[in-house]
């Protein structure tokens, strides 16, 4: 989700002024409508929509244009793909809470990887997270709330801390046990906070300390959600496309 989708037309669906072109995208619970911008008379620009599940969808490309009924221009299919980033996603989300699990993941550490690749990590982590289905009871701490803030363990806000993932680090604050997460103390005595002051992280320190701080630049903070119900409308201020997600 939220790449850019660049569609070219034929001669014969050259644009004209008053037809609107936008994609209909049919999964098997899901389906989703997104308007497009205009690049040039030849060319459509649009966002890819964060689907639910990895599977290959049908693509409707529709023209509308008032006083007359919609048309199906073309018709294809575009494949949800589960990589690298909706593993480590979804991996993290089931290892909330499990010691064995984060501190596996502290071997990640040893190898630091070059800050271009962590910024890359950061932000495609961040939106396959924005797109799981979390589970009501989610927390950030795990399922096990009896755990008291004293008692020393790993959490995933210090996974998130100890790389530097900026995107990810904000993701998890907004979620339940994110900011209770700040206050814990690992078997070493860090607390995420440390942490990011440890490791000269300045930005993910004031990200964490700072109460007006703001969401760290990416794709999500150019776009705007807001659900109802089974649907969500989202609006992309970068290309000024609007997206209708409906669940069946």
């Amino acid at each position: 989700g939220d790449s850019v989708i660049t569609v070219q037309l034929t001669e014969e669906d050259k644009i004209e002024d008053d037809v609107v072109f936008y994609l209909v995208f049919t999964g098997s619970t899901v389906q989703h409508c997104t308007s497009t911008r205009k690049i040039n008379p030849g060319s459509l620009e649009t966002i890819s929509p964060g689907h639910d599940c990895c599977e290959t969808v049908k693509v409707a490309l529709c023209a509308s244009r008032e006083g007359h009924p919609i048309l199906v221009v073309a018709e294809e299919t575009f494949q949800f793909v589960q990589d690298e980033a909706y593993d480590a996603a979804q991996f993290l989300a089931t290892c909330a809470g499990n010691q064995q699990a984060l501190n596996f993941t502290r071997f990640l550490d040893r190898s630091r990887p070059p800050a271009a690749d962590v910024d890359f990590l950061d932000e495609k982590v961040a939106l396959a997270f924005r797109h799981l289905k979390l589970p009501a009871e989610w927390n950030v701490l795990g399922a096990d709330q009896s755990l008291t803030e004293n008692i020393p363990r790993e959490t995933l806000m210090h996974f998130a801390v100890r790389l530097g993932l900026l995107r990810l680090t904000w993701f998890l604050l907004q979620q339940p046990g994110g900011r209770g997460a700040l206050s814990i103390h690992n078997n070493e005595g860090a607390t995420p906070v440390s942490l990011a002051l440890e490791r000269g992280y300045q930005k993910l320190h004031q990200l964490l300390t700072e109460e007006e701080a703001k969401e760290p630049d990416s794709w999500s903070t150019l776009s705007h959600t807001v659900h109802s119900g089974d649907y969500s409308i989202k609006h992309h201020r970068g290309l000024d496309v609007y997206m209708l997600t409906a669940e069946a």
